[in-house]
C-alpha cells in the first residue's frame, strides 16, 4: 500500500529540521549531541535517532548541509534564463562543494548504503537529503513554459542522476576520467536532457 504523500513531506521535513538546527549549533562553535538537535529542531529524540543513528552521522551530513549551494545565492543578478546554461551553473557549483568535501561526502554515501543494506530505515524515512533537487528546480524555473509539465517533471529526475555525488563516484571511480573529462561528459548529458524534454 503506498504511504500519503504529506506523511513522506513530513519526513522529508522532520529530516531537514534536524539537519537545520544541528548546522545553527555548528555555526555557534558547539558539538551538539543528537539529543541537543532534537531539543533545538523541536523532534522526539526517539524519531532523532531514527534519522541519524549517532552524533557522528549526524554532524557529519549537517556539515555538508553548511557548504551546499543556496539556489536564491548561486542565481542571483543571474538574467540568464537558459535551462542549459543554469544547469550548467549548478553542475560547477555542486563539483566545486563536491571537490572541497570529498571525503565527507563518501562517508555520507557510505553510511547511508550500510544502514540500507542493514535494514536500519522504516518505511519512508529517507535516508539523504535531497539537496540537488531544489537547485535543478531553480535552474529550470524561468523557462518551465518550454517544456511539458511531465517532461519537466522527468527532466529534474534525469538531471539528479547527472549532478552530485554518485555521479562524482561514477566518474572518479567506475570510468576513472578526471574533472575535466567528467565535466565534458556531464554538460553533454545535460544538454542532451534538455534537448529530449523540448521534444
Amino acid at each position: 500500500m503506498a504511504r500519503p504523500v504529506g506523511r513522506a513531506n513530513q519526513k522529508r521535513r522532520t529530516r531537514k529540521d534536524l539537519l537545520h538546527a544541528a548546522s545553527e549549533l555548528m555555526k555557534q562553535g558547539r558539538r551538539p549531541t543528537v539529543d541537543e538537535v532534537a531539543e533545538a529542531a523541536l523532534v522526539s529524540r526517539a524519531t532523532a535517532y531514527r534519522y541519524f543513528p549517532s552524533t557522528e552521522t549526524l554532524l557529519a551530513e549537517a556539515a555538508l548541509d553548511v557548504v551546499t549551494p543556496d539556489a536564491a545565492t548561486l542565481f542571483e543578478g543571474s538574467p540568464s534564463t537558459d535551462p542549459v546554461a543554469r544547469l550548467e551553473k549548478v553542475d560547477a557549483a555542486l563539483q566545486e562543494m563536491i571537490s572541497a568535501n570529498e571525503p565527507g561526502l563518501r562517508l555520507m554515501l557510505a553510511n547511508a548504503l550500510q544502514r540500507a543494506a542493514r535494514g536500519e530505515v522504516e518505511g519512508g524515512t529517507p535516508l539523504r537529503q535531497n539537496r540537488r533537487t531544489p537547485l535543478i528546480e531553480a535552474a529550470l524555473e524561468p523557462a518551465r513554459r518550454q517544456f511539458k509539465p511531465a517532461s519537466v517533471d522527468l527532466l529534474a529526475k534525469a538531471l539528479a542522476l547527472v549532478v552530485g555525488t554518485e555521479a562524482m563516484v561514477v566518474f572518479k571511480d567506475v570510468l576513472q576520467l578526471d574533472d575535466g573529462e567528467a565535466r565534458r561528459v556531464k554538460r553533454w548529458a545535460i544538454r542532451a536532457l534538455v534537448e529530449a524534454a523540448r521534444r
